[in-house]
C-alpha cells in the first residue's frame, strides 16, 4: 500500500538484498504487491521497499519476494515505515533490480490494497529505469471490500483484515502488508460460494494474460520523470512520530459514510481514504499538499469530483469538531490548515462550521417536548443559546453539573457576557465583572433553580429566517426543488424541523424539503 498507511506496529528489520521464498503449490494466479515510499506523490517520491506475494486460484501462497531500494535521497517518514537512511544506504537502486521484478508479475493480474497508489509508484519507478511499462490489469482489495465487506466505516488494510479475520503482522513493512493483502484476497476468493463473485475479481485474470512485458529497458535511466521539475526540494521528514493536533487525531474515527453523506461522490471514496491516511500523522507540509494534487491523476477524478470530495471531508470534520458544541481557536486553525492542504479557500471554513452547527442544533432539537401549559418562567431556553455562569461560591459541584448538562443538551456555555448572551446564571454569591456587564447590556439574569427548570424544558433552536433571493424574471424561473441561492443546508434543515418535516440531520436534503423551503421563501419575498 504505502508509507501513509496508519496501522499498528512498525517496520521490521530486514537485509537490503532481494529475497524469494517458494513453497509447493499450484501455479500462481495473482501477484499481490505492496510498496513503502518516501512520500505521497509517484511523480516526486520514490519506492523504498517492494514486496510481491503470489497466490494460487484459492488464494494460497505460492511464493514471495521482497527487497529495499536506495531512493537516491531522504527516506521520508521513518516514524511510519520504520526505514532509516542507514538501512538503505547500501541497498540496490530500483533500475538495477527491475529485470528481476518482471518475472514475478508478468502474465499475472496484480492485486493491492489501494491498487492505484501502489501501481502509480511501480509504474513511475519502471519509467525512471527506462522501461516502457505496459497496461497492468489490477484488482484493488480496498474497492473489493465494498462488495465482500460492505458494513465497514473505514477501509484501511487493518479495518478490512480485522473484519475478515486475517492476521496483520509487521504492519508498515512491504512484505507484512503484502501478506495481509494476500490473506484478504484469499478471503474474497473463498467467499464465492457465499457471496456473488465480484465482476472485477473474475475478469482481471483473463485481461492479464494478454499483457506482454518488454525484455528490458528501451532508453537510459532517468533522474527525474519527464514532467517533474528539474530540481526538487529535499525536505527531511521527522524520524519520530509528531504530536497530532486534537482535531486531526479525530480523522482516525471519521467514517467514510460520513464523508459520503456530506456530498462526496461515490467514486471518490478510495481517494478520500488515501487523503484521510495522508492527513492522520498531523504533519501537512507544502510538499504533501502538492502531492495530494498529484494523486488526483491516479484516481481519474474530475476537478468537480475532487472539490466535492474535499468539501465533504472538511464538512464531516467540522461536524466532529462541534461534537462538544464549540469550535476552539485551535480547531478552527486546524480546519483552515486542512482546507489549505486540500486546495480549498480558508474563507469557506466559517460557513462549514455554521452549517455543522445548524445541523447539530437540528439534531439536538428533534424530539423536544413543548412547554407545559403551566409554564411560568418566561421565554424558554433553546438549543444553541449562549449562557454564562458566575457566583456559586462554595458550590463548585452544583455549577459544574449545570454547565456539563448544558453542554450535553446543546446549550453553549461561554466565559464572558456579550450582546449575544441569552442569560447569566448566578446564585448572587459574587458580584463581579460578568454581573456588571449583564446589567449594562440588559442581559437576562436567572438563579440556579430557575435555570434548572429552563434546562429541563429546553426548546428547539429557532429556525433561521429564510434568506430571500431576488425574484428571477419569468424567463429565468428556478426549477422546483433546487436550493435557494446563498442558503446553507443547515438553515434548510433547521427550517424543516421547525415546520414539522422529517429531516435527517446529516447528508443530502430531500427534493421535497428543498421545494417546501423554496415555496416558503417565495411567499415571504417582495
Amino acid at each position: 500500500m504505502s508509507w501513509l498507511k496508519r496501522l499498528f506496529g512498525g517496520g521490521t528489520t530486514k537485509t537490503d538484498t532481494a529475497r524469494a521464498v517458494r513453497t509447493p503449490a499450484q501455479p500462481p494466479y495473482f501477484a499481490i504487491i505492496d510498496v513503502e515510499t518516501t512520500g505521497l506523490s509517484p511523480k516526486r517520491d520514490r519506492v523504498l521497499e517492494l514486496a510481491v506475494v503470489r497466490v494460487d486460484q484459492r488464494g494460497q501462497v505460492v511464493d514471495e519476494w521482497s527487497t529495499r531500494f536506495n531512493p537516491e535521497g531522504p527516506v521520508g517518514a521513518t516514524h511510519i515505515h520504520g526505514i532509516t537512511d542507514a538501512d538503505v544506504a547500501h541497498a540496490p537502486l530500483f533500475r538495477d533490480v527491475a529485470t528481476s521484478i518482471v518475472p514475478y508479475i508478468s502474465g499475472l493480474p496484480i492485486a493491492a490494497h489501494n491498487a492505484r497508489f501502489d501501481l502509480g509508484f511501480l509504474r513511475a519507478e519502471f519509467r525512471r529505469a527506462g522501461w516502457d511499462v505496459p497496461w497492468l490489469p489490477a484488482y484493488c482489495t480496498l474497492d473489493g471490500s465494498h462488495h465482500y465487506l460492505p458494513n465497514l466505516d473505514r477501509r484501511r488494510l487493518i479495518d478490512c483484515c480485522w473484519s475478515a479475520q486475517v492476521p496483520l503482522n509487521d504492519a508498515h513493512s512491504a512484505l507484512g502488508d503484502a501478506r495481509a493483502t494476500a490473506g484478504l484476497l484469499r478471503h474474497y476468493l473463498q467467499a464465492q460460494g457465499r457471496v456473488s463473485p465480484h465482476p472485477a475479481l473474475v475478469s482481471v485474470p483473463n485481461e492479464a494474460r494478454t499483457v506482454v512485458w518488454p525484455t528490458g529497458p528501451s532508453r537510459p535511466p532517468l533522474t527525474f520523470l519527464p514532467d517533474e521539475p528539474a530540481t526538487r526540494r529535499r525536505t527531511r521528514r521527522p524520524t519520530t512520530a509528531p504530536q497530532r493536533p486534537a482535531l486531526i487525531a479525530q480523522l482516525t474515527k471519521l467514517s467514510l459514510a460520513e464523508v459520503l453523506d456530506e456530498g462526496a461522490p461515490v467514486g471518490s471514496l478510495t481517494y478520500v481514504e488515501t487523503v484521510l491516511d495522508a492527513l492522520e500523522d498531523g504533519v501537512i507540509t507544502d510538499a504533501e499538499a502538492a502531492a495530494l494534487q498529484d494523486l488526483v491523476e491516479a484516481y481519474d477524478l474530475s476537478a468537480a469530483d475532487i472539490t466535492a470530495a474535499h468539501t465533504a471531508l472538511l464538512l464531516a470534520l467540522a461536524h466532529n469538531a462541534l461534537d462538544d458544541g464549540h469550535v476552539s481557536g485551535d480547531e478552527r486553525a486546524q480546519l483552515e490548515a486542512i482546507a489549505s492542504a486540500l486546495r480549498l479557500p480558508a474563507k469557506m471554513v466559517p460557513g462549514l462550521i455554521a452549517e455543522a452547527d445548524a445541523a447539530r442544533a437540528a439534531r439536538l432539537s428533534a424530539g423536544l417536548r413543548p412547554l407545559p401549559s403551566t409554564w411560568v418562567h418566561g421565554d424558554p431556553l433553546r438549543v444553541g443559546d449562549k449562557v454564562v455562569f458566575t457566583g456559586f461560591v462554595g458550590k463548585d459541584r452544583q455549577r459544574a453539573r449545570l454547565e456539563d448538562r448544558s453542554r450535553e443538551l446543546g446549550v453553549r456555555v461561554l466565559g464572558s457576557v456579550s450582546g449575544l448572551t441569552a442569560m447569566l446564571v448566578t446564585d448572587g454569591s459574587f458580584a463581579g465583572g460578568k454581573l456588571e456587564r449583564a446589567h449594562e447590556l440588559g442581559t437576562r439574569i436567572v438563579d440556579p433553580e430557575t435555570y434548572a427548570a429552563l434546562l429541563k424544558h429546553l426548546q428547539p433552536a429557532l429556525a433561521a429566517a429564510p434568506k430571500v433571493a431576488p425574484r428571477a424574471p419569468a424567463t429565468q424561473r428556478k426549477v422546483p426543488g433546487t436550493a435557494v441561492p446563498g442558503t446553507s443546508p443547515g438553515e434548510i434543515r433547521a427550517w424543516g424541523i421547525a415546520n414539522g418535516y422529517a429531516v435527517g440531520v446529516r447528508g443530502r436534503l430531500s427534493a421535497e424539503l428543498k421545494a417546501a423551503y423554496e415555496e416558503a421563501t417565495s411567499l415571504t419575498g417582495v
